[in-house]
């Protein structure tokens, strides 16, 4: 599929004014997408649990100028601060999507956004972010071409989501998102993301993701450097294969609902994600002392209680903790009684894996 069928075709409708409220949740993705090549194409293909409770909410105020703007117009609250230190990474993500919305220069704006989680703190804010945006823009659009289908508008917020942060494209559905393509699974793209088209078992229904706040500050690496780092990585080839081997296990972990391969495949990815940038150049350690405390934890309470309580993590300290609902008492038990200690101010989030965004 051609990015060219993304560009809107002019309309003779116009709005004066309005305002549109998208809620939009942050994913955890279980196979990592990490490395990337121009126009935000992944290197190579991840999949992700969309959460529930770890959102954001975007309204955006939109008001027709008299004539178009060179420049693009607007102004960026978060949690009712103005943040101008926010501006040129949402002034590049427009400039990245005008050419498929050209009617973004028609108007100035207003964002207002929250989260429900703490701001640059390696759960995703970027990518429920950038996804409430983007479908706040294509409200936009539908009002000018009513004749706009749920799948297409869906799927073209998914495209322009992923100009402003690659994983954003897998927040606008659940509970189980693709995104990059394999030659395995039915429909994916490296354009935007795709429900995951295949069977899952009951195992993995409402799974249990609750996450333990090890660094609530701001993130020690962004994401963009990151990414940059695997263009000459010495392991780079070999990481990119074992994501699409990783993703093809996946498909039989999910149809047979074994917890134990899945446990393993997601360790793993979450480690190899940590081991690329530890030996990249400049090299960089992201967890703390406290994140290698709660794995071996972890590890010590699977062996002793055949529970399927499994970790993994983004480019950060924080640890994301999956297991099946029907374990919920007894892990967060041990959560309250083993590990909420190495959490700063002992703080924690529970979610649960669920249904993508949706309009306020």
């Amino acid at each position: 599929m051609q990015e060219v069928k993304f560009v809107f075709e002019s309309s003779e409708k116009s709005n004066v004014s309005g305002k549109c409220t998208w809620e939009s949740p942050s994913n955890i993705a279980l196979v990592k997408y990490w490395g990337k090549k121009e126009h935000q194409i992944p290197a190579n293909p991840s999949i992700s649990f969309t959460l529930s409770n770890c959102k954001t909410t975007t309204t955006l105020h939109y008001t027709k100028l008299e004539t178009p703007s060179k420049d693009f117009q607007f102004d960026i609250f978060l949690e009712g601060e103005q943040k101008d230190d926010f501006k040129p990474k949402i002034a590049t993500f427009l400039k990245r999507i005008a050419q498929y919305v050209p009617y973004i220069k028609d108007y100035s704006y207003k964002i207002e956004t929250s989260n429900s989680f703490p701001h640059s703190s390696g759960i995703a804010s970027s990518a429920s972010g950038m996804s409430a945006l983007a479908l706040c823009i294509m409200s936009i659009e539908k009002e000018l071409n009513p004749s706009l289908s749920e799948q297409e508008f869906i799927q073209k917020a998914s495209f322009l989501s992923r100009l402003g942060s690659g994983s954003a494209c897998r927040s606008l559905e659940g509970d189980l998102v693709c995104w990059g393509t394999h030659k395995e699974i039915t429909g994916t793209s490296d354009l935007f993301g795709v429900k995951y088209p295949f069977e899952v078992h009951e195992n993995f229904k409402n799974y249990q993701d609750t996450i333990l706040l090890v660094d609530k500050g701001e993130k020690q690496v962004s994401s963009t450097v990151g990414h940059n780092l695997m263009h000459d990585h010495p392991y780079a080839n070999n990481r990119f294969n074992q994501a699409h081997d990783n993703l093809s296990k996946l498909i039989g972990v999910f149809k047979t609902g074994d917890l134990s391969q899945f446990i393993e495949i997601v360790e793993s990815e979450a480690l190899t994600l940590h081991a690329m940038m530890m030996t990249s150049l400049p090299y960089f350690v992201l967890m703390k002392p406290n994140t290698l405390e709660i794995i071996n934890e972890i590890w010590a309470f699977r062996q002793e209680t055949g529970l399927h309580l499994c970790f993994t993590l983004d480019a950060g300290a924080n640890v994301h903790l999956l297991y099946p609902e029907h374990e919920k008492e007894s892990i967060l038990a041990f959560i309250n009684s083993k590990l909420v200690g190495y959490c700063q101010n002992g703080h924690y989030i529970c979610d649960t894996v669920g249904f993508g965004a949706k309009q306020l």
